[in-house]
């Protein structure tokens, strides 16, 4: 593995993402940098039960999901104190101002930035 893709090793992370095969693509990513899924929705219903409840370390979280926003989700995490990455194709726009400044990816990016994005969550909330 390289260097870039080093330091993720055994943490737990809820992924919530509508489109299937962006979660698979999401989920092998996970994999091939030796995380553990604490579990994944493709539902804002399904993903606010989530986020109340599981054992993770971290979460990615696509913005939109099934044309809802995912701020709900956002909140329960926050309030865990659980660190967020958001996924968007809308670009920084499509982010609530109030969640901005948490690591956030532009659709479609690759495991190095995927990586980089996780690392700088799991830092900022003082998990590396």
């Amino acid at each position: 593995m390289s260097k870039n893709l080093e330091g993720l090793s055994g943490a737990r992370v809820l992924v919530i993402e509508d489109e299937f095969a962006v979660l698979l693509l999401i989920e092998d990513m996970l994999s091939e940098l030796g995380c553990e899924i604490a579990g994944t929705a493709t539902r804002l219903s399904d993903a606010i039960k989530l986020a109340g409840g599981a054992d993770c370390d971290a979460a990615v979280l696509d913005v939109n999901i099934n044309g809802e926003n995912v701020g709900p989700v956002a909140e329960t995490l926050a309030a865990r104190g659980i660190p967020m990455v958001f996924s968007t194709g809308y670009g920084p726009s499509g982010i609530e101002p109030r969640w901005r400044e948490r690591p956030a990816l532009q659709k479609p990016y690759r495991i190095e930035e995927f990586a980089a994005a996780l690392r700088s969550a799991l830092a900022g909330a003082g998990r590396t």
